[in-house]
């Protein structure tokens, strides 16, 4: 009998801290199926901050599996140190760098100061948001080029961002002082709007010692035509200055040339070329940031989608709730053709072939 005592004594003292363990374990499983796996139409840059809160919880269990061991004080503390050890020497030997650009990314999905296809300036750089990353932004330039922008320099330097609803364009030039200004302004107004903006305006910006430097600004509605309908500015505002008899020229070069006074430097008009090329500028630039625009506006379209039919499975039943059921599962799939295709997209776009204009 004491032999069975003997052996019994230990198993008892064991069978609290399976219980926990028991407990533990399954409170993690519901935690990892309520977080993640009734989830599985959540792309891989959302999943992961959920991972993050798993491991963390995973190793807040862990402690609380070694307080409750029936072992003895000193060997309990050991098991303490030794994974406070091993979580110091993560950190440590973790960069900084990469915990400050992951806190980063979650300040700016917080924030939302853009999101993917606009155009935002930031210090030096200039281009369309292709892809939003935990770590660090990728921008579009006008040549094509894809800049991959680290989230800490996004949060420590200003981000300007081009509304959806509509941007000021605006050129500056300079002219003569023996021109005055309201033949000009006029002009500048017919230049804006045979350029396709709204609510064009004029402003003088300076009176300089040689020259009056115009600005001639407008609305634009379509955000996305921003490079090519610059260039539609300038070009017009060329056309219809020459058209008038203005020349665009400072007094300081009139001054240094030996012409008569009578002389003006105006091209010849010639039959204005077709702009088809032209209007495919932002095509061809920002060919990246226009599919990760489309795809994700895409996903956000069919993830709300989504959530309306699963609110309505719950009140639906016979033939209706087989029907939501079986769109629900279609919705699913084509969620994860389009993250199929998100992940395609920002692996590796850069050996891709350029679109042709017009496509």
């Amino acid at each position: 009998m004491e032999h069975w005592n003997y052996l019994l004594d230990p198993l008892l003292s064991f069978w609290p801290f399976l219980c926990i363990v028991i407990v533990l374990g399954a409170a993690l499983r519901g935690t990892h199926w309520f977080l993640i796996r009734r989830h599985p139409d959540l792309s891989s840059e959302r999943k992961f901050p959920r991972q993050i809160t798993m491991l963390g919880l995973l190793l807040l269990g862990l402690i609380l599996a070694i307080l409750v061991l029936p072992v003895n004080e000193t060997f309990r503390d050991r098991l303490l140190g030794l994974i406070g050890l091993l979580v110091s020497g993560i950190i440590a030997f973790s960069s900084t760098t990469i915990v400050a650009n992951f806190m980063a990314g979650i300040l700016l999905r917080i924030t939302k100061p853009f999101k993917t296809g606009d155009f935002v300036r930031v210090g030096e750089y200039f281009g369309r948001v292709s892809e939003r990353g935990l770590f660090d932004t990728e921008l579009q330039t006008e040549s094509r080029e894809l800049i991959a922008l680290p989230n800490t320099y996004l949060i420590s330097n200003p981000v300007t961002a081009v509304l959806n609803s509509g941007t000021i364009i605006s050129i500056s030039l300079s002219l003569g002082f023996d021109i005055h200004h309201s033949q000009v302004e006029p002009l500048l107004i017919e230049a804006a709007e045979k350029s396709g903006l709204e609510e064009p305006f004029v402003h003088i910006l300076e009176i300089g010692n040689y020259s009056i430097t115009y600005r001639i600004s407008g609305l634009l509605i379509e955000v996305k035509g921003l490079i090519t309908s610059r260039s539609n500015l300038s070009r017009n505002v060329l056309d219809t200055l020459h058209g008038h008899g203005i020349e665009i020229m400072s007094p300081v070069y009139m001054n240094q040339r030996r012409m008569g006074d009578d002389k003006k430097v105006i091209p010849k008009f010639v039959r204005e070329a077709s702009s088809e090329v032209s209007a495919a500028a932002e095509q061809i630039a920002f060919d990246k940031a226009d599919r990760a625009e489309l795809i994700e506006n895409e996903k956000q379209q069919l993830t709300k989608d989504l959530q309306k039919m699963e609110s309505l499975l719950k009140e639906a039943s016979g033939e209706d709730k087989d029907r939501i059921k079986s769109k629900i599962a279609e919705g699913r799939e084509r969620l994860k053709d389009m993250e199929q295709k998100q992940d395609e997209l920002n692996v590796d776009d850069r050996n891709a072939e350029p679109p042709a204009a017009g496509e």
